[in-house]
């Protein structure tokens, strides 16, 4: 399934050099690639060749490769649980005393990104590309129309959901079938009633953690919201890889929607002028009255990470640390991030995102990214066993078949494992 590839799939990639695993499609690759192919030019004798794949095929290969001691010597990967078992594993380094060593690397970095790569105190990856929270979107002339302002609050939430039912007008838009965008509502409910220590007792495998009452309270919400008519009829039916979501955003027939920052992209390109015109408005998930969460925080993607294979040679692992030095994040590869309506996870890029087409959103992103903090995405975070479990739950909970207890209790059993 590797759709492009330069040189062997073995942890050396060749005599001499490193090699680097990827996923591949536009634009993201391109850019990965060119990063490479710098480096490569400005460091002839310590070249690294690639290998890119599709996102599913991925998964099962490196975790294949990493069984076998055959992995790449720098493996692109989301951090998380994913990081944690390859650690615990003993089949990546761990880089906290480099990073010690070279704090000029580490402080360029948005610190918020350094979370999914930590694991039991150390770093055992390099934070890299693009930060992507979750973000609130509204279509202003829906609201105009019905004389309506953004949400401040939760309770704002739920009175705009019965406003625009009366209206004949989906409050929230949602691919609820893709299970990952149903997520997303609890992931900000747990935040801004519990606080971010609510998930962190669960990614730390605590017994029962599933069961702090701030669980509930979101958990509720979620099913008070459903039962409220908060989401387009037929939303359990509707695909996120199709985009339909985000269509019946700018095309009106929804008020409102809660989706990646990578959304804005997809809108632009395909809501006609909607984008352009101004006619799309953005905010992080207001706070929940008498919560304890910080509302400057926002949930979805802190980053994307570069591990080292621990079998790597020495030769290999000192090339994936030169490029990890110089050759990750350079001039040209934030340059091409911020020309994609990416946000890079370096700090100091506000000149160069106030230039920028996209200027007000871009700039709203590095704003959350750099004064709030941006939790990953629980699907990452946890284990690929509790992950699974998760995602079948959150769709039961959002279909009423199961209730908030019952949740948790299906949510506990799967602590750890």
């Amino acid at each position: 399934m590797a759709l492009s590839a330069c040189g062997t799939s073995g942890p050396g990639g060749g005599s001499g050099g490193a090699s680097y695993w990827f996923l591949s499609g536009a634009p993201q690759e391109g850019i990965r690639q060119h990063a490479v192919d710098r480096f490569n030019e400005a460091n002839p004798d310590s070249k690294i060749t690639t290998t890119t794949f599709q996102n599913d095929p991925y998964k099962t290969k490196i975790k294949t490769a990493l069984g076998a001691g055959q992995a790449p010597t720098i493996i692109w990967g989301w951090g998380g649980g994913g990081l944690r078992t390859w650690a615990d594993a003993g089949q990546v380094d761990d880089l906290t005393s480099w990073f010690d060593q070279n704090p000029k690397v580490k402080n360029k970095l948005i610190q918020s990104s350094f979370g999914p790569a930590t694991i039991n105190g150390k770093i055992y990856a390099m934070p890299c590309e693009t930060v992507e929270p979750i973000v609130l979107y509204w279509n202003k002339k829906v609201f105009d129309d019905a004389g309506a302002e953004p949400p401040k609050s939760w309770d704002d939430i739920m009175s705009l959901v019965s406003l625009f039912n009366s209206k004949k007008i989906a409050p929230f838009a949602l691919a609820g079938q893709s299970r990952w965008t149903n997520m997303m509502w609890l992931e900000f409910l747990f935040d801004r009633i519990g606080g971010s220590e609510v998930f962190q007792a669960i990614f730390d495998g605590e017994k029962d953690a599933w069961s702090h009452p701030a669980a509930t309270e979101a958990l509720t919400k979620v099913q008070d919201l459903v039962n409220a008519g908060g989401f387009i009829n037929g939303f359990s039916s509707i695909t996120a890889d199709s985009n339909a979501d985000q269509a019946l955003l700018y095309t009106g027939r929804a008020a409102m929607m809660l989706h990646g920052s990578w959304s804005y992209g997809i809108q632009q390109e395909q809501g006609g002028d909607f984008v352009s015109s101004g006619g799309l408005g953005f905010m992080n998930f207001p706070p929940v009255e008498g919560g304890k969460g910080d509302p400057k925080a926002s949930v979805g993607n802190p980053g994307q990470y570069l591990s080292i294979s621990s079998k790597a040679t020495a030769e290999q692992k000192e090339i994936a640390k030169k490029f990890f030095t110089s050759g990750v994040l350079d001039k040209q590869e934030v340059k091409d991030w911020i020309g994609s309506g990416a946000v890079p996870i370096l700090t100091g890029t506000q000149k160069e995102l106030a230039a920028d087409k996209n200027a007000d959103f871009v700039s709203f992103i590095y704003d959350i990214a750099t004064n709030g903090s941006v939790a990953q995405s629980w699907d990452q975070a946890l284990s690929p066993t509790a992950a699974e479990t998760l995602l079948d739950n959150i769709v039961k909970l959002f279909q009423l078949s199961v209730t908030p207890k019952q949740f948790v209790d299906n949510m506990n059993a799967v602590i750890g494992q």
